[in-house]
């Protein structure tokens, strides 16, 4: 007996007409998605969601009127957990609006296409959108029990930390902006990010992390020094790595080929962080669709380091942290609420040691 999948139904939320057409025919073209019905306004929206009940919602950034954002913070007061894909152009207004809306909950976005046919349009709509789409609606399976064992923990408590390396794709703004206001101002290490975003976007992300927090969030640039209380985060469309130079560690940034389809990639960073610090590395994958990670989380459990892994529960998508766990590559797996206590506590054994060797 056959069984039939009933389609990911999604409304589409845009001003333009032009674009709820191109955007409807992309997706009705492919036989796992329907459209659920369009909206022209967020006043419009609002009502076809409690209407349709739809399984996700694409979101125009730039809306007259009630703007994405405003839509956004209503669609949350109804459902906090349906997936809202932003539609963003790449103009400095739309990146501004799409960091500010993945900062408050949206669960994506994707790149209004740029190309002059209708038919490379559509094609770009269909290599970005869709795979978000089937991503964000995804987690309705059973939820995985898997928790790294307490003998790896136990045998990582006393390893020094001088490096913490954090790497995270789809939900990972909205992450970012929960973790960093956590961390003390006398945070001992430095904390170098690799979050998957165009350029523009990764400079906006860090002004508004840097506001979040105590310690000093910058985009990162070329040849400069590693120090406590500093958090970098690679820039869009660049790798972002780390290097020894003499008694200090720098960042550098280069153009290479992409990995997992990804420039910045996580696996390049904790490759050239696991290469720098040696065993004195702690890896943190947060929420993200793909495998990014896993071969470099291999890299900096080869040397000595440790990684840890967001939950199922509370990733958007738990691709990144997900492979992680299924190569048995985690020291240990924590709902976003406990990532930073963990760090903390592991970070703590480098302030005992200093403090011990000062005695």
């Amino acid at each position: 007996m056959s069984v039939t999948i009933r389609p990911i139904r999604v409304l589409i939320v845009d001003d333009s007409a032009v674009i709820r057409r191109q955007l409807g025919e992309v997706l009705d073209s492919d036989p796992e998605i329907a459209v659920a019905g369009t909206a022209g306004n967020g006043q419009l929206a609002l009502r076809r969601i409690a209407e349709l009940k739809p399984d996700l919602v694409t979101l125009d950034v730039e809306m007259p009127g009630m703007g994405g954002i405003e839509t956004l913070i209503e669609i949350r007061k109804l459902d906090p957990h349906l997936p809202v894909v932003m539609f963003s152009s790449l103009t400095g207004p739309g990146a501004a609006a799409t960091v500010e809306a993945l900062a408050r909950g949206a669960s994506d976005y994707a790149v209004k296409p740029s190309a002059s046919s209708a038919e490379l349009a559509s094609e770009q709509i269909c290599q970005e959108l869709i795979p978000k789409i089937k991503a964000l609606c995804a987690g309705s399976g059973p939820k995985s029990e898997v928790t790294a064992s307490d003998s790896a923990a136990v045998s990582r408590r006393s390893q020094q930390v001088d490096v913490l390396a954090i790497g995270t794709s789809t939900g990972g703004p909205n992450a970012l902006a929960f973790l960093m206001p956590q961390f003390p101002s006398d945070f001992p290490v430095p904390i170098v990010i690799v979050q998957h975003m165009p350029p523009m976007f990764t400079n906006l992300l860090s002004g508004r992390l840097d506001n979040l927090t105590p310690l000093q969030v910058q985009e990162g640039k070329e040849g400069r020094k590693l120090e406590k209380g500093q958090v970098w985060i690679a820039p869009g469309d660049y790798h972002m790595t780390v290097a020894r130079k003499g008694a200090d560690c720098v960042l550098a940034l280069n153009q290479e080929p992409p990995e997992n389809s990804c420039r910045p990639a996580v696996d390049v960073l904790f490759r050239s962080v696991a290469r720098s610090y040696g065993a004195n590395v702690l890896a943190v994958v947060l929420t993200g669709m793909g495998a990014d990670g896993t071969r470099g989380s291999a890299t900096v459990r080869e040397a000595g380091g440790a990684v840890i892994a967001q939950d199922q529960a509370s990733s958007v998508v738990w691709g990144m942290p997900g492979s992680v766990v299924a190569a048995s590559l985690v020291d240990r797996v924590c709902p976003l609420n406990e990532i930073v206590p963990e760090i903390l506590r592991r970070v703590s054994y480098r302030k005992q040691a200093a403090s011990a060797v000062r005695l």
